[in-house]
Parts: structure tokens; sequence; C-alpha cells
């Protein structure tokens, strides 16, 4: 009975131990599903287990319009079940996708501040020959949206060294 008791104790403290399996999401802001940003996010998730979410599948709308086809509340809702979301989006014109800045912009009023507590967020962020002001004023988008609506912001990658080394806080 002794034995017993033991044994089943070790079991438990070993169920205990095993560590939850992260859900990790990416959300690729590119209009092209195996382009520069998939292969930059596949550097910072080598080895691990993730589900996609192509922007360019959704209909999301601009800021202010409402139609009934919208599908934005299907992203958040995406993000709202995962345990750490990797937003990637190339550098176009300067700036972020328009795709991925429809999923920002569209949160304003509708998420709720500190909805996304506990989880964490990067950014993949890459293009030809971005300036250093273009990258940190992505950097600096992504860290407010973050902040605002209770991610843990890990940072950005905008190259492979980058990535690899974001990769170990996933």
């Amino acid at each position: 009975m002794y034995s017993e008791a033991r044994r089943s104790k070790r079991i438990n403290l070993r169920s205990e131990r095993k560590e939850k399996i992260m859900s990790i999401l990416f959300i690729n802001g590119s209009p092209n599903k195996d382009g520069n940003t998939v292969g930059l996010a596949g550097e910072l998730l080598a080895g691990k287990e993730y589900e996609t979410l192509h922007l360019v599948d959704y209909k999301i709308y601009s800021y202010g319009q409402d139609y009934a086809d919208d599908q934005f509340m299907e992203v958040i809702g995406q993000m709202k079940k995962a345990d750490a979301v990797v937003l990637g989006s190339p550098l176009y014109w300067h700036s972020m996708s328009g795709a991925v800045r429809n999923l920002l912009d569209r949160s304003y009023e509708v998420v709720s501040e500190g909805t996304f507590r506990g989880k964490k967020l990067f950014f993949v962020f890459q293009g030809a020959s971005p300036t250093k002001e273009q990258l940190a004023a992505g950097d600096y988008t992504v860290g407010r949206y973050a902040e605002l609506y209770g991610f843990d912001y890990r940072g950005m990658a905008t190259n492979i060294k980058e990535a690899q080394k974001l990769s170990g806080q996933l």
C-alpha cells in the first residue's frame, strides 16, 4: 500500500512537470503564400508546430467600414486561441503591408485593451534594402499594438540571424 501511494505520487508529479504545448499562430500579411515573409517566419518557427493564417484569404475591410462578409473577428478569434502570434509582413512602400495595417487599425475600439494578456507576439518584417528608420517605424507600431492589447512583445526579426535568435523565446 505504501509503495502504491508513492508510485501514484510519482506519476502525478511527472504529469504536473509536463509542459503544456504552446499553440502558435503565424499570420502572413504578404499576398504571397510562399514568399520571403513566409520563409523568414519559417526560420523563427523552425522545429515548432504552428498554424498559418494568410490574411489574403480573409476579407478585412478598412477601419470604419461595416460589411456582412467581413472576417476581421474570425482572425481575432484565432489570435485569442493562440499562446503566441507571429505577425509577418513584407516592407512595402516604406511600411508594413496594407493587410497587416488593416488588421492593426481595425482592432481600435473593437478589441478591448488587455485582450491578449499573457500571449507572446513576434514580428517578422522583411524587404529589399529597408532603411533603419523604416524598420524602427514597423517595430514601434507593432510594439505599441502589443502594449495596448496586452501582448508580451518579444521583438522583430528582419533577417535569418535575428529570426533564429528569437526562436529560442517560443
